[in-house]
């Protein structure tokens, strides 16, 4: 266990150099937390000291040592737990994860998923763990990273699996083999429980990965002991990294492209808690006619509303090896975050995408050398992306806002108190994308009838709103919530693949001395800031994307004009003139 660095250290690197040097070492070099000495090490090592100087701007930290990757062989060599922001906001959090029992329980379940990926923090947020992780491994696995013992066993994975169906006087020996599986997936489930994850978000297509006619991983939505059934668990496939090539081929144009569902190894339908769906407007069984962008912006919204639920729990993300599609998740996830203002609130645009790229992506072992050479651009994808989530749409202060009305009172209803103490009829959105942050005087910005009103009965609250449902305001709000309001219902969204074979921190409460609307941040931004710090996260990606990797063009069409993107790309960092083809 180390300390976390002191704040205010000179950067290794700073601006558009220090990511064009991350970049290039990205793109050069596969990185491997065992693979050390050497000039790549050094780079590295600077790589890593940035990461951390970053870190340190806005939160408390300590750092579990992988030097030698003898945790995980492809882990950052110094794994951050994040304990506590340091910010400016007196509604600072802290985990209460201490990093000696983390370690402790990690080296204990490391075993438990793919290549020793465990689920591992990566974001803090309200409180919360935001976590990474490969999947669940399957037998071969478990009996050595080699799967020699496996291999010539003469058993498949399936034969293994049925062990945990046979009891303990049928034999003892598979029951020695299920007692194994019951020890390494209940340090797994130890740990989730003290990272206190409640939320298990499985983007795999597949039930289980098969290799060579053998089931070479499983995952928690098929554990056949229903050893996770305890969690809230959510799959919602989303295409590999070989699906981005088409992605490249198509001149990196994500709209109307569409996967195809019916290939044979997709038999993972989407499955979704009703309970987490009623605040999304979103036709879920329409999944698989989504193209790209609207599949990832769906996704994006889901799990935006589960880190934004009332409760204290995390959340934990995962594909199959969890180096694709998780850190393109977990990228957007704080990207987004930061762009509310509501993590990293230090961090300038060019620091936070230094601090996603090389954590998220390089430091946890995305094989960018090796996509590159295959055209499976997923890695671009992600920043290029950030132009389809600019709006207030997948804003967390969005869903906060709504939150922190106090009981018995809708938002229209609190913007027409406010607005009769006001005595005026504008401005009315810029009120609450404000929030009333931090300001002296929110205490008194609620006249004595609103006061009275939100002590008052039931009967006095309905009398006043009759009072008020003739008014233009009421009727102008009213209409603008029908369209928003939904009827509680529970189940799951289950929609099957046409290819299928088979410490508490709440905003819902009121103050004293404080706004019932206040929103528990420093820096709050309103939907204009946000799409202007995202686009300034891309438009910097892009620039220095060029200067050092590139786009690969597409074959010419017939009449010889460059793709889209590429132009727009080539023209956008100004290697170009806009009047030239």
């Amino acid at each position: 266990m180390a300390a976390a660095a002191a704040r205010g250290c000179p950067p290794a690197g700073s601006g558009d150099r220090a990511l064009a040097e991350l970049l290039l070492e990205f793109s050069r070099v596969q990185y491997r937390a065992k693979d050390g000495g050497g000039a790549a090490a050094a780079k590295v090592e600077r790589i890593e000291r940035r990461c951390l100087e970053l870190f340190a701007r806005d939160y408390r930290y300590s750092v579990i040592p992988n030097v030698h990757g003898e945790v995980c062989a492809h882990y950052p060599r110094h794994i951050v737990l994040l304990e506590r922001d340091v910010g400016a906001s007196r509604d600072s959090y802290e985990s209460n994860v201490q990093v000696g029992k983390l370690q402790d329980l990690i080296n204990r379940s490391k075993m438990a998923r793919c290549r020793g990926r465990f689920v591992c923090p990566v974001i803090l947020y309200k409180g919360k763990h935001i976590c990474r992780s490969a999947t669940l491994a399957g037998w071969g696995e478990l009996y050595g990273r080699t799967g020699y013992n496996y291999i010539f066993s003469g058993g498949s994975d399936d034969a293994w699996a049925d062990a945990e169906d046979i009891s303990e006087e049928d034999s003892a020996l598979r029951n020695a083999d299920s007692q194994l599986f019951d020890k390494v997936r209940g340090h797994d489930i130890k740990l989730l429980r003290y990272l206190s994850v409640r939320y298990i978000c499985d983007l795999m297509v597949e039930n289980k990965k098969v290799k060579f006619g053998l089931n070479v991983t499983s995952s928690e939505k098929v554990d056949k002991a229903q050893r996770y059934a305890d969690f809230t668990l959510l799959s919602i496939p989303y295409p590999g990294c070989e699906f981005f090539k088409d992605y490249k081929d198509r001149d990196y144009t994500a709209e109307g492209l569409i996967f195809n569902w019916k290939q044979d190894y997709v038999d993972a339908p989407l499955s979704i808690p009703v309970s987490l769906t009623q605040s999304l407007d979103i036709d879920w069984s329409e999944y698989q006619s989504w193209d790209l962008v609207q599949q990832t912006q769906n996704y994006l919204k889901l799990l935006i509303s589960i880190i934004n639920s009332d409760d204290d729990s995390g959340l934990l993300v995962h594909c199959i090896s969890g180096w694709d599609r998780t850190p393109l998740f977990i990228s957007l996830l704080r990207l987004s975050l930061w762009a509310d203002g509501l993590i990293h609130t230090s961090l300038e645009p060019s620091e936070i995408l230094y601090l996603t790229v090389a954590y998220d992506w390089f430091l946890f072992g995305h094989m960018l050398v090796d996509r590159l050479s295959k055209g499976e651009e997923i890695f671009f994808f992600c920043f290029n992306f950030l132009k389809h989530i600019t709006s207030e749409e997948f804003s967390a202060l969005k869903s906060q806002r709504r939150k922190s009305l106090p009981p018995g009172f809708t938002l229209e209803e609190i913007c027409m108190l406010k607005q009769k103490d006001r005595g005026s009829t504008t401005s009315l959105s810029s009120d609450f994308s404000l929030g009333m942050e931090s300001s002296p005087g929110a205490a008194g910005s609620f006249t004595y009838e609103a006061v009275e009103l939100m002590t008052a009965g039931t009967q006095a609250q309905a009398a006043w709103r009759k009072s008020c449902a003739s008014s233009p305001q009421a009727v102008l709000w009213s209409r603008a919530q029908q369209s928003e309001d939904r009827l509680p219902s529970t189940g799951m969204v289950e929609v099957k693949s046409s290819s299928s074979s088979s410490s508490t921190h709440s905003d819902n409460f009121l103050r004293i001395g404080s706004s019932p609307l206040e929103v528990p941040r420093s820096r709050l931004v309103s939907a204009s800031d946000r799409e202007s710090r995202l686009e300034e996260v891309r438009s910097a990606f892009l620039a220095s994307y060029s200067r050092t990797i590139g786009l690969k063009a597409v074959p010419p069409s017939p009449s010889g004009a460059i793709g889209g993107l590429l132009e727009q790309f080539v023209r956008g960092v100004g290697l170009r003139g806009s009047s030239t083809l």
